[in-house]
């Protein structure tokens, strides 16, 4: 299998979009645990990426695109499926029990996934020691940072809720990080907007059973929060429409072991927002924590950055 990665992106839209995937997305399990105040888990899943799809289907229809290409909705499917469904769902599903900010410790192990299912760029990526060396002290990082949640956790004898969610986490980051590699290598034959957009109509679907089955009796319309509905807006508009279209882009421009260090950033996002809007305290061990996993990102894109200087030169 080759390598799908183009080195011809306009530096400015990668890093334009890798600053949306860091910044938004970081955001996003803040704006989760606000939309759960008041929207039940399989419909928070299902409005958010029905609502989505349905959007970026009928833009690419005025634009004239070809929308049903049967090759390329089955390879949406899969990897929709993957990571919105299986990945993200299971982010929506566990912030009922754990904090949005103890969620993303947790999905930082991604990267670690990516380098070790990515085969095609095994030897690539495992021979450069920068790019290991940036993966090992991000993780490292992201432990430090949450030492004490981690501790906590653990130190609860019994508590075999928090214990599942946590199991249910990897399993998702493993979903994610599958799809996100079925996406990467096969790519669709048509626009990259065509494609996500039946990513997330097709997700959006797989969340709907869950919510006719588990959830229809529950759903109150009448006493959703603005603050719910604003989040789910929020969420719909730049975590699903702008962000994911940003990843699902870089995944084709750039390293899957270079995508992946959102992981990293996005915990730093939501930490910051825990601070700044809900009164949360951040410690030193915490701002050290900061520090080494920027700096991991940084090692690991500089890794690239050389890599792609010798062979343009």
């Amino acid at each position: 299998m080759k390598s799908l990665v183009k080195t011809k992106a306009s530096p400015l839209l990668v890093a334009m979009a890798f600053a949306t995937v860091y910044i938004v997305w970081g955001s996003t399990y803040f704006f989760i645990l606000k939309a759960l105040q008041g929207f039940t888990p399989f419909l928070l899943g299902a409005l958010r990426f029905l609502i989505a799809g349905l959007l970026m289907l009928g833009w690419c229809l005025i634009k004239g695109e070809k929308l049903f290409i049967w090759k390329d909705i089955k390879h949406a499917a899969v990897s929709g499926l993957l990571m919105l469904f299986g990945g993200t769902g299971v982010v929506i599903w566990v912030e009922q029990v754990l904090p949005s900010a103890f969620v993303a410790i947790l999905i930082a192990a991604s990267p670690i996934w990516f380098v070790l299912l990515d085969k095609p760029h095994w030897k690539a990526t495992l021979s450069s020691r920068s790019t290991i060396i940036g993966l090992i002290i991000g993780f490292i990082g992201i432990i430090l940072l949450f030492s004490e949640k981690v501790n906590h956790a653990f130190s609860i004898s019994g508590n075999h809720t928090e214990l599942t969610s946590m199991l249910l986490l990897m399993c998702g980051s493993l979903a994610w990080t599958t799809g996100s590699l079925y996406s990467k290598y096969n790519p669709s034959s048509g626009s990259n907007t065509v494609n996500v957009a039946w990513q997330m109509f097709i997700a959006g679907i797989a969340f709907l059973p869950g919510f006719f089955i588990r959830e229809v009796d529950q759903v109150k319309w009448g006493t959703i929060p603005s603050e719910a509905w604003l989040s789910m807006a929020y969420l719909i508009l730049f975590g699903s429409i702008a962000a994911y279209t940003a990843y699902v882009w870089l995944l084709q421009v750039r390293p899957s072991a270079q995508v992946s260090t959102y992981a990293y950033v996005n915990p730093v996002v939501a930490v910051l927002l825990g601070v700044f809007f809900a009164g949360e305290i951040i410690s030193y061990y915490q701002i050290v924590g900061l520090i080494i996993i920027l700096a991991s990102v940084l090692l690991i894109n500089l890794a690239k950055y050389n890599a792609g200087k010798k062979v343009t030169t």
